[in-house]
């Protein structure tokens, strides 16, 4: 009998595209209920799809700063916020509630 092997699910692995970055990002920001290392853990998701380094160098942080930053363990500054949703190609805005 052969066994069969799992591995963790990784959402990084499956974002893509733009689109299904910012739906993914607005799916967690609406689940979120507020919890700001919760939206930063997905802003790491994304930004891992896209490559750490890459956002690193856009963001002028360091790779380990915003692995720290974007790990949903602690809510990071919100100016480091803008400059992660900057780097990854994103735009922040409000609509009515």
């Amino acid at each position: 009998m052969t066994k069969t092997s799992t591995r963790p699910y990784d959402i990084a692995e499956h974002l893509r595209t733009p689109e299904e970055m910012a739906l993914y990002l607005d799916a967690c920001i609406a689940e979120s209920d507020g919890d700001a290392a919760f939206i930063a853990k997905a802003l790491g998701d994304i930004a891992r799809a896209q490559g750490m380094t890459k956002v690193a160098k856009e963001t002028g942080l360091s790779r380990e700063s915003l692995y720290k930053s974007l790990s949903g363990e602690r809510e990071p500054d919100f100016s480091t916020i803008l400059k992660v949703i900057k780097a990854l190609g994103l735009r922040f805005h409000a609509t009515a509630a």
